[in-house]
C-alpha cells in the first residue's frame, strides 16, 4: 500500500469513535524501511501558522487495529494523543 492510498483513508479511534482525520505523513525506520507510525493532523494553533509549523498526532504502528477500504481503525491510549 502506498502513502497516496493511505492519505485517502479516514483514521478513527475505535475506543471513542472519534474521527482523527486523514493520514498526512508516515514515519519509518531508515535501517529496515519498516513503517513506525502514521501522522494525522493535530489541533490548529494560530501561533504555529505564523512560524510555518505543522502540528500532528503521531500514532504508533502498533496502535493500528485494522486498515480497511475507507478507514484506518486505531486504538489509542491517553498518552498517545500528545503531539
Amino acid at each position: 500500500m502506498s502513502l497516496s492510498e493511505l492519505r485517502t483513508k479516514d483514521v478513527v479511534n475505535v475506543d471513542t469513535g472519534k474521527k482523527l482525520g486523514k493520514v498526512m505523513d508516515i514515519e519509518f525506520s531508515a535501517c529496515d524501511g519498516c513503517v513506525q507510525a502514521i501522522v494525522v493532523p493535530g489541533d490548529f494553533k494560530i501561533g504555529g501558522l505564523f512560524k510555518g509549523e505543522k502540528s500532528g498526532i503521531v500514532i504508533p504502528w502498533e496502535r493500528i487495529t485494522r486498515i480497511g477500504d475507507d478507514v484506518i481503525l486505531v486504538q489509542l491510549l491517553p498518552g498517545d494523543l500528545e503531539e
